[in-house]
Order: C-alpha cells, then sequence, then structure tokens
C-alpha cells in the first residue's frame, strides 16, 4: 500500500498504526449535526440485536445517515480573487437574477451559480469566499423541489452576504428543498471567514445559489459537478 512520505528523522509508521492512518485518511469524519442520527439508529441496532430484522435495519440507517453527514477534508486553491463552490453537487444554473432581497444587494440581476445537492451529495457547506459577514438572514417559506428555478424566490432559505477585504459583496444562500427541513449556518454578522471553511449544514436535499458582483467572469457551465471548496466557480474583477 502506498504511503506519504515521512517527515525527516521521524520513522515511517507501519503496521496496525499505518492502517488507522489509511482508513482516517479514506473515511471522511461525521459532521457533528449528524451524531444523533447516527447513534439513534445504532441504539435501535443494540437494543434489538435479537432480532435480525430490527439490528440490520438499525445498522443499514446508521450507516445511511453516517454517509449522509459525510465531512470531507477539503483544499482550496490559494490564487487570488477566485470564489469556491460553497457545496457539493450539480451546477444547475449559471445566469443572472437579483439577489435576495433581504440582503438589500441592489434590485439589479448579478451573475449567478446554482448548485443542486441531492440525497447522495455531502451537505455541508463551504465559505465560497473569504471575507466578513455583514449579514445573515433566515426566511421562512415552501419546500418545493430544489431543482426548479423558482426554488430560489419561494422556498425557505438562509441567505449570507459576504465583503471581501478589497469591499466586493458575494452572497450565498442555503435553500431547502422537497425533503429538507432544518437548515443550519453557524456563521454570525461581524464574523470573518476563511476561503473554504465548512460554515453550514442542510438536510436532506437542497440547493446553494451565490451571486457576485457585476462584472465576474463565471467559470463554470451548467450541467458541470461541483466539489465544495475546491471547484472555482468565478473569478472577481479586480
Amino acid at each position: 500500500m502506498a504511503r506519504r512520505p515521512a517527515p525527516i528523522g521521524q520513522p515511517p509508521r507501519t503496521g496496525a498504526a499505518h492502517i488507522v492512518d489509511l482508513v482516517r485518511e479514506t473515511i471522511p469524519p461525521l459532521h457533528p449535526a449528524g451524531l444523533p442520527f447516527v447513534g439513534g439508529p445504532l441504539a435501535v441496532a443494540v437494543l434489538g440485536r435479537r432480532s435480525k430484522w430490527v439490528r440490520n435495519a438499525g445498522l443499514v440507517a446508521a450507516g445511511a445517515c453516517a454517509t449522509f453527514f459525510r465531512h470531507p477534508s477539503r483544499v482550496p486553491p490559494n490564487r487570488p480573487g477566485v470564489v469556491v463552490a460553497p457545496a457539493d453537487g450539480l451546477v444547475t444554473l449559471v445566469d443572472t437574477a437579483v439577489p435576495p432581497a433581504e440582503l438589500a444587494l441592489g434590485s439589479e440581476p448579478v451573475p449567478r451559480v446554482s448548485i443542486f445537492l441531492s440525497v447522495l451529495d455531502v451537505h455541508v457547506q463551504r465559505v465560497p469566499v473569504a471575507g466578513k459577514v455583514v449579514e445573515v438572514v433566515h426566511r421562512r417559506g415552501q419546500f418545493k423541489s430544489a431543482d426548479l428555478a423558482e426554488a430560489s424566490e419561494v422556498n425557505e432559505r438562509n441567505s449570507m452576504h459576504i465583503r471581501t477585504a478589497s469591499g466586493q459583496d458575494v452572497a450565498v444562500v442555503q435553500i431547502a428543498g422537497l425533503i429538507a427541513r432544518r437548515i443550519i449556518n453557524n456563521a454570525e454578522v461581524g464574523d470573518t471567514l476563511s476561503i473554504g471553511d465548512t460554515y453550514g449544514l442542510i438536510r436532506f436535499g437542497s440547493r446553494v445559489d451565490t451571486y457576485f458582483p457585476a462584472g465576474t467572469t463565471l467559470l463554470v457551465e451548467r450541467g458541470q459537478r461541483a466539489v465544495g471548496a475546491e471547484t472555482v466557480l468565478a473569478e472577481l474583477s479586480q
């Protein structure tokens, strides 16, 4: 099995320790929000262990929830002026649209990229661009399928306005979907965020829209798969 080079002066790990390292690198950790969803089915499996069906159902449910709440590490690009994908998923819209009214970013359409997350995608959200949080607003709404264009307007959402060090405004909007009933955003007004950091999560099945300043160069196409914190969506004008 391939190994990473050991630092100078440190002997390489072997045997069981090496196996443990490989498992840690291969299996993503669990987001804390998923602990109750994994722990509950595991408890059912333990309590019902005498019944094969109950035990197996509990284990399958725990495994499915652990997969949904996986939180893989990501390495964002260090190129200045780029905006990365805030989520894993399918790019469904590359267009222009008016940002959410609650963020007070004007009434003129600006470049937008929408990413749809199926239940099989990683569901944590990443900070698309480094900057300071100007506003975070939650708005109640409907729970239509997140892949519909109208979902941006009518579905329940959590909108966040980030201002970069150069004064450019980027908005990222978590949108609930047909099954999703819970949006988590751990960022607060005044926080200084780093590109690629995890800031929230939506469960289960959802959409994330990113709005860019006028003049931004979009670098993705509709139908492309995005990897949160790593796929470059756009390059801000200098």
